[in-house]
């Protein structure tokens, strides 16, 4: 495994060197307590007006399932089919879910560019709902929802076979070695993950972070029940519905490199 690691493009690559956590991605059992090991860290981040009011104004309160201002409460929502029974595509339309979204540019070009499917995001940082909702709306898009919370808890909750698509964009690379359990890619997280894939649904992951990408190849190649659309061991050319981001292309000129992965469940 190549260890040298590149420079990031993306806002979810900060330096942390931190241990505490806010709430549950994997629990790990010591002698007298339960530490919990997060994959993501909240990050203050500016919240410009156009989000505030998304996330205040009963106009755009349909794109929110749960309250953005809040810690993120999950309960009840168990099966994201629901969400649109109301909508033009209905409940069965192809369903993906967006992992971390982050200020939701690519999420919703995605929605937009593909009305004919329901599109879940589910992120922590309020800003980034804010904008993701204020962009759905002032499109005037009817196939998206956003939750505020923890993916992985909100997965354990889902139904089996529930999810066409589960993608994971520029995921933290927690590149300091003892982070390395905090990489939402690992053989526990993957288990959840893969439960709410239908047969024949894919995960998608991209990163521009080398070491975190060989490391997402050798645990995904060694996991039961997926297949690499590319092969074993192989990458996959960027696909044309994943939008190309500012921060990836600004990467590229620099000569960073980025890797997709695409597996599709068994």
């Amino acid at each position: 495994m190549n260890t040298e690691m590149q420079t990031a493009s993306n806002i979810n690559t900060d330096n942390v060197d931190v241990d505490t956590d806010a709430s549950s991605q994997t629990e790990e059992s010591t002698d007298k307590h339960i530490r919990i090991v997060n994959t993501f860290m909240k990050r203050r981040t500016h919240m410009n007006k156009n989000a505030e009011l998304a996330l205040t104004a009963p106009e755009f309160a349909h794109y929110l399932v749960n309250n953005s201002f809040g810690d993120g409460n999950l309960e009840g929502i168990n099966d994201l089919r629901a969400l649109f029974a109301d909508s033009p595509n209905g409940s069965d339309a192809p369903l993906t879910l967006e992992i971390g979204f982050g200020l939701g540019d690519s999420f919703i070009e995605m929605a937009a560019a593909e009305p004919t499917r329901n599109f879940v995001g589910v992120e922590v940082h309020e800003p980034g709902i804010g904008k993701c909702a204020y962009m759905a709306g002032t499109q005037g898009l009817t196939n998206v929802k956003i939750i505020n919370g923890d993916a992985i808890q909100l997965l354990k909750q889902l139904p089996e076979n529930h999810i066409d698509r589960i993608q994971l964009y520029f995921p933290d690379p927690w590149q300091k070695k003892r982070h390395y359990k905090r990489r939402f890619v690992s053989p526990e997280r993957m288990t959840i993950v893969t439960r709410s894939l239908k047969q024949g649904g894919w995960f998608h992951t991209a990163t521009d972070w080398e070491h975190y990408a060989f490391w997402m190849v050798e645990v995904l190649d060694a996991f039961a029940g997926l297949t690499n659309q590319a092969g074993a061991g192989n990458f996959t050319d960027r696909p044309d519905f994943r939008p190309m981001t500012k921060f990836e292309r600004r990467g590229l000129e620099r000569g960073h490199g980025v890797w997709d992965l695409i597996y599709i469940k068994d």
